[in-house]
């Protein structure tokens, strides 16, 4: 398959090129401006409203991952409004072109995230589960909305709620491995709230699996096995083999994150389960976390 990808140089973007590529489907980046490289590319302003729907044309589907960085920096009223529209107005115009295109992509998986459940506690979240009521889960509703456009062309949409990241190469614990690994890492609060967690080899064979999968709507790309953050502090020390015993006061994260970010991303308590997944057969390689966190490890 011919793939379109947003956000081809994020994250997780750059690890979903190289998947696709060992899968043998053919990646074709979506980017600002046109590689100085003989790399084949569509161009794109999601600001500026700019697709060329021709440029769409010979594409079997859209992986859209593009979207601000919700831990970037404090969230001002200005960054709140970044954080949505980066999500929205991308998503709106990739939706609206695929509609309007001739010979549109046959799929569009579209990113959203756990946090379109909210803080929950210990409640089991899957698919069907309600939408929070916080900004996060705001967000995620409006940007899992823009999408209609192409779903009512007939386009079949997935929106893929990703849990918390788990790789050394970046992302959630990419920031936590300089501390643990000098034995200043712990538990936050209570440590009593969830994290819905995946390792990224699984999130890309999740995509991946998608393209061909005979699922529409939201699905969880969250290990089968969630965690406290309790367990997920005492099962990094181990595999670290370094003390994990400290206790980060809430205070100095508010500080650091403002207190609004601190409360979202660190304090939420999200439980997800993967039942999409697990109902059409997706193989999870890291079902488990302290297995996952040694294949991530260096």
């Amino acid at each position: 398959m011919r793939v379109a990808v947003t956000g081809s140089t994020g994250f997780i973007g750059r690890a979903l090129l190289k998947g696709l590529l060992d899968a043998g489907h053919e990646p074709v980046p979506v980017v600002r401006s046109a590689p100085a490289d003989s790399i084949e590319a569509v161009t794109w302003n999601p600001e500026e409203g700019r697709l060329d729907p021709g440029d769409l044309a010979g594409l079997d589907a859209v992986v859209h991952l593009a979207g601000e960085s919700i831990g970037r920096r404090r969230w001002s009223e200005a960054q709140k409004r970044r954080i949505r529209d980066s999500r929205t107005n991308s998503t709106s115009l990739l939706a609206e072109t695929m509609a309007a295109a001739e010979d549109r992509p046959g799929v569009l998986i579209s990113a959203s995230a756990v946090g379109y459940y909210g803080s929950r506690g210990d409640e089991v979240l899957d698919e069907t589960s309600a939408p929070g009521d916080d900004f996060l889960a705001s967000v995620c509703r409006d940007w899992e909305a823009a999408a209609d456009p192409a779903r009512a062309a007939g386009v079949r949409v997935v929106h893929p709620r990703i849990g918390v990241v788990f790789d050394s190469s970046g992302g959630a614990l990419g920031n936590l491995l300089p501390l643990f690994r000098l034995g200043l890492g712990g538990r936050i609060g209570d440590g009593r709230q969830w994290v819905s967690w995946i390792t990224l080899p699984d999130l890309v064979g999740a995509l991946v699996w998608l393209l061909d999968a005979e699922v529409e709507g939201p699905a969880n790309l969250t290990a089968p096995v969630p965690v406290t953050n309790l367990e997920l502090t005492r099962t990094l020390g181990r595999v670290l083999r370094r003390p994990a015993r400290l206790l980060t006061p809430k205070p100095a994260l508010w500080a650091r994150l403002g207190r609004e970010l601190a409360e979202a991303l660190l304090y939420s308590s999200t439980r997800a389960q993967p039942e999409v997944l697990k109902r059409h057969g997706f193989a999870f390689a890291h079902p488990e976390l302290e297995a996952g966190l040694r294949a991530v490890l260096p």
